[in-house]
């Protein structure tokens, strides 16, 4: 492939790809607007015209401005690689009076915190208007600016020395580098897993455990009967941030945890907490875990392959406005454009994460009652004021969840 080839192949798979997202956001919008006036059948015994309205424009707010943001990502994708930014940026860094592999460092790190604080203002008025104009965040100035500065520490904590072990590898382990890669990789995110609970979710918020009552004796019960050991039950002030409710499994091996959003146990009662928890049970029972990790290791097993295949090519480097081919580059240059080549893949993954979640409600009803797991799942649609009228084609693609007449439908048939 010639450089001009593969540049123009870049611009085009750009400019479909964002093209693309904008029409469908455009139908999605379209769609929702069709249906603001009429609650669906199946909910309208439990939720209001002025509920699901809210919802409707909740969504439509967010869609819109995730228009504007996919745009800019384009712009800034378009001059960080044909514009040359990322050329730019590293010939300021090769200046510095360092070895090769840490000016390679230096490259990547300016590159990613260039590109988090000039989006920095889109997640200030995602935070502070967006989702503050409809009531969900609780977060003040002060604490976001907190966490933003705690994500960075955490990120360069964790991610310098994998980094510097990243290039290192691919400089001194021959041919192979890129197997050598994914074993660290893997053993990372093994790591990570392993650690967050304890050391990383901490610093974020805090857990308390679950208060000893009749919530955790039917809790434990239930655990017990699915056959799942965790360390402990936990509360996080999820009410801090966002007035949204969640829960979750976190950690791997011993160290997992189950935890829940306070927000969401102020809203539910018992027998739906335990149906909600049965759900992510299910996750469990039928090892969707564990089988989405192996899919995304093998993944990026083959992903490091195509970039020890790209970075022996000229074209690579100078289709994207590099001039001074190295590994670091290569590294950077691969997975900033690798979103715009995958994106085509995302209907296959969100169908197996939806085939996961219909599992995972199956196994609900067997350990459960369908009936409460319907009753906590309607009352977190209305307090996340998530839209029952998705764009169908755009849930295909973005949706990890089925849309919520289809799983309620599927519930229903399941009790």
């Amino acid at each position: 492939m010639t450089v001009s080839s593969f540049a123009w192949l870049f611009a085009m798979t750009l400019l479909l790809t964002t093209v693309t997202k904008i029409w469908l956001a455009l139908r999605h919008l379209r769609h929702i607007a069709a249906h603001r006036d009429q609650v669906p059948q199946a909910f309208s015994a439990r939720i209001g015209l002025d509920e699901h309205q809210k919802a409707a424009d909740y969504t439509t707010a967010k869609t819109r401005f995730s228009i504007l943001k996919l745009s800019f990502d384009a712009l800034l994708l378009l001059a960080l690689t044909l514009g040359g930014g990322v050329q730019w940026i590293a010939d300021v860094c090769t200046q510095a009076p360092l070895s090769p592999l840490l000016q390679g460092m230096l490259t990547v790190i300016a590159v990613l915190l260039l590109s988090s604080v000039l989006e920095m203002p889109f997640d200030w008025y995602n935070t502070f208007v967006l989702e503050a104009g409809f009531g969900f965040n609780k977060m003040t100035p002060a604490l976001y600016l907190q966490d933003t500065l705690k994500g960075w520490l955490v990120g360069a904590v964790l991610g310098m020395p994998l980094l510097w072990l990243v290039l290192w590898l691919m400089a001194r382990m021959g041919e192979y580098w890129w197997l050598y890669v994914w074993v660290t990789w893997v053993a990372f995110n093994l790591l990570v897993l392993l650690i967050y609970p304890t050391f990383i979710a901490p610093l974020f918020n805090k857990f308390q455990p679950l208060v000893e009552g009749e919530m955790k004796t039917h809790i434990e019960t239930l655990l017990r009967r699915c056959g799942f050991k965790a360390q402990g039950l936990f509360v996080m002030d999820g009410s801090r941030r966002s007035a949204h409710g969640n829960a979750y499994f976190t950690g791997f091996g011993r160290s997992k945890r189950i935890v829940f959003f306070d927000t969401l146990l102020e809203r539910l009662n018992i027998p739906e907490v335990e149906a909600v928890l049965a759900h992510e049970l299910g996750h469990f029972h039928h090892r969707h875990i564990v089988k989405r990790m192996v899919l995304i290791f093998a993944l990026s097993l083959g992903f490091l392959w195509v970039l020890g295949q790209l970075m022996q090519t000229g074209w690579f480097y100078q289709g994207l406005g590099v001039n001074t081919p190295n590994m670091a580059l290569a590294l950077l240059l691969f997975f900033m454009v690798l979103p715009l080549f995958s994106f085509w893949f995302n209907p296959l993954m969100s169908a197996y994460s939806r085939l996961h979640e219909f599992q995972a409600d199956r196994y609900a009803a067997v350990q459960t009652n369908s009936h409460d797991l319907i009753s906590a799942l309607v009352k977190l649609y209305q307090d996340n004021a998530a839209t029952l009228t998705p764009d169908p084609l755009y849930s295909q693609f973005y949706d990890s969840h089925p849309p919520a007449a289809v799983r309620i439908a599927h519930l229903q048939a399941c009790s």
